[in-house]
């Protein structure tokens, strides 16, 4: 076990030191009143446990949008006005899509794909692969607080 001040390996005592309780080694019980030795249990290793690499699924709209909801609705002999009807949308909006002033929302972007047969919903695959921390590598009181030399 680690001396909870220095984080060496050393025989730990618990020690009253500033009024807290602490298992610290004989160098750093100097600090405080040495109260007891720590009686070590010994621990049964646990295997490490190896998580697999989650993925992730990211949607995106193509960049091209603009020509290919213009060039759909105009292969069906739409309308802006006639189009933003038949979707429940504003006029404007459907011109802010065409010239590529308005990137659609995925929701809206699936709503163009039925109304217009077209693909514009793209997917990505991130995999995110997790690591086990190792709990030697843990900070010690010792790591955050300064000393003072009497």
């Amino acid at each position: 076990m680690q001396c909870e001040m220095c984080g060496e390996d050393k025989e730990l005592f618990i020690a009253d030191i500033e009024g807290s309780k602490l298992k610290v080694c004989k160098k750093c019980g100097r600090y405080g009143k040495i109260l007891s030795k720590v009686v070590e249990i010994q621990e049964i290793p646990q295997k490490a446990v190896r998580k697999e690499p989650s993925v992730e699924v990211l949607e995106y709209v193509n960049e091209e949008y603009p020509k290919i909801i213009k060039q759909a609705r105009e292969k069906r002999g739409l309308t802006q006005e006639d189009f933003a009807k038949m979707l429940n949308e504003r006029e404007s909006m459907i011109q802010h899509l065409e010239t590529g002033k308005f990137e659609p929302p995925i929701l809206l972007a699936k709503k163009l794909e039925r109304a217009l047969n077209i693909k514009l919903v793209e997917e990505m695959q991130e995999v995110h692969e997790s690591s086990v921390k190792d709990d030697t590598e843990s900070l010690t009181i010792g790591d955050v607080i300064k000393i003072k030399k009497k």
